[in-house]
């Protein structure tokens, strides 16, 4: 999936950079920003993407760096114009900083577009500091398992799982949005994959939410979108 994402990196930027376009900007990333600790000596960003959450965090006064599996993602973070923000090109399976160097973690909306998740949560443990949090967003196991059918204006149009559910399973998703086309690949999971994850690792959940749509006439307003959880690291 890395390499796919790399491939696909000029879409996502332009994509995540149009105004009001991505769903950080229009209904998720001021919940996911609720769920954040105040900000401590460092707060790494698994999976930064173009870096919008990045400078976003900077802006509250975090220290951060970003890290990203794709070469062309870490380089449009510290290229953006007027605001860059740092990042290195990096596995989230092999971190490459120190151990026990920060106190926050951010993965908005990239575990799932991870290979080897059990890794990346033991590396996340691993630089953060005990008593560190973790706080990630996901797509909602829920929406991966599959979609609804039927006419995309029914508000009520059955939402079907063919398939099994706790089964895991490679999926991509193509859509065009106002002439801006985008490939997204990632892993379907069970909420259970995440949560032994986190276990594993030595992390307690903390806060949990399911974020969706607020539009009460958008069909995904009956069902989640995406997950975000905030775990400490004992």
């Amino acid at each position: 999936m890395r390499r796919a994402w790399d491939d696909n990196a000029g879409d996502w930027v332009r994509w995540a950079r149009a105004p009001g376009h991505d769903s950080y900007w229009r209904f998720h990333g001021a919940p996911f920003l609720e769920l954040l600790p105040p900000p401590g000596r460092l707060t790494v960003d698994i999976g930064c993407g173009g870096g919008r959450l990045g400078r976003d965090l900077l802006a509250r006064g975090h220290t951060v760096i970003g890290i990203d599996g794709s070469p062309r993602m870490a380089r449009a973070c510290v290229t953006y114009p007027g605001s860059p923000q740092p990042a290195v090109a990096g596995d989230a399976a092999r971190l490459p900083v120190r151990s026990a160097c920060a106190e926050l973690v951010v993965a908005f909306m990239s575990l799932q577009d991870i290979d080897d998740l059990e890794s990346a949560v033991a590396e996340t443990a691993r630089i953060l500091v005990p008593g560190g949090r973790l706080c990630l967003a996901i797509v909602h196991p829920l929406n991966s398992a599959r979609t609804f059918e039927g006419d995309r204006d029914d508000r009520n149009a059955p939402f079907v799982i063919r398939g099994a559910y706790l089964d895991c399973f490679r999926y991509t998703d193509e859509i065009e949005r106002d002439g801006l086309p985008m490939t997204f690949h990632s892993e379907h999971r069970p909420l259970e994959a995440y949560s032994r994850a986190l276990e594993r690792s030595g992390f307690v959940t903390e806060a949990l939410r399911q974020v969706t749509v607020d539009d009460p006439d958008d069909r995904w307003s009956r069902l989640p979108l995406f997950l975000d959880l905030r775990a400490r690291r004992g």
